[in-house]
């Protein structure tokens, strides 16, 4: 690891005491939590002090905030040597912050964790242990229920997570979250994967590794209100689903066929009946009713290829999935 010395310096264990694979990385996303900053760092200090035998590093990524964020980020980390932070030339999504902190991690462990308290800070000192003396190269945590979530949000959520299990040969467990501490190797995986348009929940399960999950309770926000409407995670689970299931795809044309065929049918009932009994084959409104709805299908299989086209589209373009303003590393004097 390049530098460690530079890192441990402000640590209470001595250099020469601490292992590389103890070196932990923790990657905070940041867009407008300007109020949870402070609540943030003072947990993870206490946390820091509970394992003395790692080392640490704490990276703030600024997603574009329009608050004081990085005022407070550039506070805290001209006061303490193991925080970094790196800065958006503006807001690029969670997916991008959590890319940017893993590639400028150092750590042989790295954490990903939200600011606005919700990730128990001390369910890191579980995820140690687990990693350290279980040989799992991922701990992740779970919430249980949705206490304090609205009702519409958690039934959506869950309906998401059981349709992305029946759709992609990728299992995304009820109830995860972001928040797991992971070996350098998995890290190096999801790196490795290196699309534009990303899934993280779908990525970490998607590389594989031997992954424990923590359960708990949902807690809310420390202060402020959730960055995600009902909207926005409507769009990021079309996001999860497209990229990482064809089944949208497969089901159209299935839709198609089956329409096809009743269609056929209908036309072999109609002629039959006009032979039959004569001047039968009338009713406007109901072959407006029939137009609409094949158009509607037609409409709604087209949307399914055009989501599809479009990530092709924007993955052909090669545009970065970030680009950094600013940035200061935890060694720069």
């Amino acid at each position: 690891m390049q530098n460690l010395d530079k890192y441990c310096h402000s640590q209470d264990t001595p250099i020469n005491k601490i292992k590389t694979e103890d070196f932990v990385s923790v990657i905070i996303p940041c867009y407008n939590e300007a109020k949870t900053l402070q609540t943030i760092y003072d947990a993870l200090g206490e946390v820091a002090t509970l394992i003395p035998q790692a080392g640490f590093e704490f990276i703030f990524v600024d997603d574009g905030s329009k608050d004081k964020t990085l005022d407070i980020i550039e506070s805290i980390a001209s006061k303490d040597l193991k925080v970094g932070y790196i800065v958006f030339s503006r807001n690029f999504g969670k997916e991008a912050a959590m890319y940017a902190g893993m590639k400028e991690a150092r750590g042989n462990l790295i954490a990903i964790m939200d600011a606005d308290m919700q990730d128990p800070p001390h369910m890191l000192l579980d995820m140690y242990k687990s990693i350290k003396d279980d040989g799992y190269d991922c701990v992740a945590a779970r919430r249980i229920n949705r206490v304090g979530e609205p009702r519409i949000r958690s039934f959506f959520a869950r309906r998401f997570y059981k349709l992305m299990k029946n759709l992609s040969s990728i299992e995304i467990v009820d109830g995860a979250r972001d928040f797991r501490l992971m070996k350098r190797e998995m890290v190096d995986a999801i790196l490795s994967v290196s699309e534009y348009n990303r899934f993280s929940k779908g990525i970490f399960s998607w590389v594989g590794f031997k992954t424990k999950w923590l359960e708990y309770e949902n807690i809310e926000r420390v202060s402020g209100e959730s960055k995600w409407s009902f909207w926005k995670l409507f769009l990021y689970s079309i996001d999860g689903i497209v990229a990482f299931s064809t089944a949208p795809l497969a089901l159209s044309s299935l839709l198609g066929i089956c329409l096809c065929f009743a269609a056929f049918l209908a036309i072999i009932f109609t002629v039959t009946r006009q032979l039959i009994w004569g001047g039968s084959a009338y009713g406007w409104s109901s072959l407006v009713c029939i137009i609409l709805f094949l158009s509607g299908i037609q409409l709604f299989c087209i949307g399914i290829l055009g989501q599809y086209l479009s990530k092709t589209y924007l993955e052909s373009k090669k545009r970065p999935i970030y680009i950094t303003r600013k940035q200061k590393r935890k060694n720069d004097e």
